[in-house]
């Protein structure tokens, strides 16, 4: 992709509410802009909870998506494996402890960061990562949305 990826990490606060419900906000207002979406989940068994949340969230909405690898009229696309990402989508959603790999190949990555400080480091990591990789992320610390 000829544009710079731009890496936006969310910081969850303890008020604030889940990061999959953060991820189907995110992902409603990445398909309201034109975009096509992947949200990498930590595994299959929190791929299918997304999956169910995104039924029912936000209440009054309609998000089309997909668990698995989606074809390019879906807009959203649930996986659990980084590896499975397809090219043709331009915004990443990771919810996993691991880095995206190849992020410049999006035209946007947004890494969730979870409220529990345990978890943590795995966030700074990914950080690291990115900015080793010549990419300048963004922090926004989420206190409700």
């Amino acid at each position: 992709m000829s544009v710079e990826c731009r890496v936006d990490f969310y910081v969850l606060t303890a008020s604030a509410p889940s990061a999959g419900h953060l991820a189907c906000r995110l992902c409603l207002k990445a398909w309201e802009e034109g975009h096509l979406v992947t949200v990498l989940a930590p595994g299959e068994d929190e791929a299918r909870l997304l999956d169910e949340l995104m039924w029912d969230f936000p209440a009054d909405r309609f998000l089309p998506h997909e668990l698995g690898q989606a074809d390019g009229d879906v807009p959203v696309a649930i996986l659990s494996a980084p590896s499975q990402v397809p090219t043709d989508r331009d915004v990443v959603i990771n919810l996993t402890a691991e880095p995206v790999p190849e992020p410049k190949r999006f035209r946007r990555l947004l890494e969730i960061v979870p409220a529990d400080s345990r978890l943590r480091e795995a966030s700074r990591t990914k950080f690291r990562t990115y900015r080793n990789l010549g990419l300048e992320p963004l922090h926004h610390e989420m206190q409700a949305f």
